[in-house]
C-alpha cells in the first residue's frame, strides 16, 4: 500500500508553436498544443513523502526548458499525466496509486 505523498506540477505552453514535453526518468513524450495545460503527478517512494534526487535535496520535479520542449524529472517512483480537470492522460507505472485504485 502507498503510504507517501504525491506532487503536482501545472506546465503550460503559453506559446504560438506546439511544446514537447518530456517526463524522466521515464522518457515518455508528450505534445503540448498552444495553450494547452498538462499536469504531472508523481507519488514519494518513501513511507515519510519525502524526496531525493533534485539539485537541491528534498523536492518533487526539477524542470529544464529549452526554446521547443521542457523536461520535468519526476523524483518520485512512478508519474501520471493528466489535463486540468483531472483526466489522466497517460501513466509510466501501473503500480501508480491512481491507477491501482481503479483496479487497472
Amino acid at each position: 500500500m502507498f503510504t507517501g505523498g504525491a506532487a503536482r506540477l501545472l506546465v503550460r505552453n503559453d506559446d504560438e508553436t506546439p511544446l514537447e514535453l518530456t517526463v524522466e526518468p521515464w522518457a515518455d513524450a508528450y505534445r503540448l498544443a498552444p495553450g494547452q495545460t498538462r499536469v504531472v503527478i508523481t507519488h514519494s517512494p518513501t513511507a515519510d513523502g519525502s524526496w531525493s534526487g533534485t539539485r537541491r535535496g528534498d523536492e518533487p520535479f526539477q524542470v529544464d526548458h529549452r526554446r521547443d520542449s521542457v523536461t520535468v524529472w519526476a523524483h518520485g517512483h512512478c508519474f501520471h499525466l493528466t489535463d486540468t480537470a483531472g483526466q489522466e492522460i497517460d501513466a509510466a507505472d501501473r503500480d501508480c496509486p491512481a491507477r491501482a485504485a481503479r483496479g487497472e
